[in-house]
């Protein structure tokens, strides 16, 4: 998808060459999730958010796998993910800078319901996950440069909300559901079944007799559906339950063990290769 003009290139700030992040929450937008961060090396593991994720990148490029399909993206163009959408992303080239914001369901409709003064009934979403768009990519880094830095309320406040209404009014949909099968109910069964028992050590056998099919089977027809297997699904999980007690103000410690992982250290690398912080960066941003 990278098609970077000279001019968007030359606009584009420095790529820095040591990595950083900073993550921090927003109350004016229902403790909305923000993160900037700098990567040259950091690779995210195949994942998923409840909330929407939506950003841009400043310099640089990044490769990651949306929907099954494998694409580069760098200055100018949007991430538009559903919540629930299986993504991940490594640095193309020397690295990126990219500025991301994590903005609940319920947000959006809000927004979209004073935008229109009427009650929004359906389940808001993106008809596509990545779009260029220079100019609202633009708007999206000022409004979010606007709320990292402290500015005053009307301000920040303004800024993203009319970069989410626009986003929305460009590039919003509804979700339509796809057709149930047979097969489609059984791994639904087992992906139910792993939400359910996240903190288990649950077997392929075990797991493969809840859907109903064979072990290889459900491999197959798992990832086919979700695009991850049963185990980074599980995982995956695992990071999600993490994030709300770690929002709690848990320590990473016992959450670790409260979430089913081998150890500390074990939950801080499946963790940071998810979200692109540590919980401890996590707990306090």
């Amino acid at each position: 998808m990278q098609n970077v003009s000279q001019k968007e290139a030359a606009d584009a700030m420095p790529l820095a060459k040591v990595e950083s992040t900073r993550f921090w929450r927003d109350g004016r937008f229902r403790d909305m999730e923000c993160l900037s961060a700098s990567f040259v090396t950091h690779e995210y593991a195949p994942h998923a958010h409840e909330t929407f994720s939506i950003g841009a990148i400043e310099s640089g490029s990044q490769i990651a796998t949306l929907r099954g399909r494998r694409e580069e993206t760098g200055p100018g163009d949007l991430y538009l993910i559903d919540p629930g959408v299986v993504h991940d992303g490594a640095p193309g080239g020397e690295g990126y800078r990219y500025r991301m914001i994590y903005p609940d369901t319920r947000l959006f409709v809000d927004i979209l319901e004073d935008v229109t003064g009427r009650a929004f009934n359906a389940t808001p979403s993106f008809a596509g996950s990545l779009s260029r768009d220079p100019q609202l990519a633009r708007a999206f880094h000022n409004a979010h440069r606007t709320l990292e830095s402290g500015a005053g309320a009307l301000e920040s406040d303004e800024g993203m909300f009319s970069v989410l209404a626009a986003l929305f009014a460009r590039y919003g949909s509804t979700i339509v559901l796809p057709v149930d099968t047979k097969e489609r109910s059984a791994v639904a069964r087992a992906r139910d079944y792993l939400i359910e028992n996240f903190d288990c050590d649950v077997g392929l056998g075990e797991l493969a007799k809840v859907a109903g099919l064979s072990r290889a089977h459900l491999i197959r027809a798992f990832r086919r559906e979700y695009h991850i297997t049963p185990h980074a699904f599980l995982t995956d999980r695992r990071v999600i339950v993490a994030r709300r007690l770690l929002r709690e103000g848990r320590m990473p410690a016992n959450v670790a063990v409260e979430c089913g992982f081998a150890d500390q250290a074990h939950f801080t690398r499946h963790f940071k290769s998810r979200t692109g912080v540590t919980p401890g960066q996590f707990r306090v941003g």
